[in-house]
């Protein structure tokens, strides 16, 4: 038994020792596809769901990359107004704000890093997909566009 104990934690260390700077916050949850239909096509993207409250406040804070294709949904449960800010995170991010039918309702593009300005959805909004700077002008996202993924019902 003593030598199972020895290979564990020999393993532990080796996974700390090879995990990347800055990704040691990313949760082990799974993956899922979220599609946003665009006038020039639909755009894929690999999410991180934030549900619980702890999830929600910590977001995207302290990782020091982000993938293309990639990104964390908020779920806020209702549509709402609601505000973000950057606060301990280092990425410059694109917060596109997302009506409880699915629609775009407000794309902030290039947030300030570590910025405690809020940027606010400017209407109600059920969700929030933060996504690397620059990726909305990149694909055309924008305002009216619609969102597809299990969170969002049709109306």
């Amino acid at each position: 038994m003593r030598i199972w104990k020895t290979i564990l934690s020999a393993c532990s260390l080796l996974f700390l020792a090879v995990v990347p700077p800055g990704t040691a916050d990313v949760r082990a949850a799974e993956l899922q596809t979220l599609e946003i239909v665009t006038k020039s096509g639909v755009r894929s993207f690999a999410v991180e769901l934030a549900v619980t409250e702890a999830e929600l406040n910590r977001g995207l804070m302290h990782r020091t990359e982000l993938p293309e294709g990639r990104g964390m949904l908020f779920d806020f449960k209702r549509d709402q107004p609601i505000t973000m800010w950057m606060k301990d995170t280092p990425l410059s991010l694109d917060m596109i704000f997302i009506g409880g039918n699915g629609t775009i309702v407000r794309v902030a593009e290039n947030t300030t890093p570590f910025s405690t300005l809020t940027i606010g959805s400017g209407g109600p909004a059920r969700a929030v997909l933060e996504v690397i700077g620059g990726t909305a002008r990149k694909l055309g996202i924008s305002s009216g566009d619609r969102v597809v993924h299990p969170m969002f019902r049709r109306r």
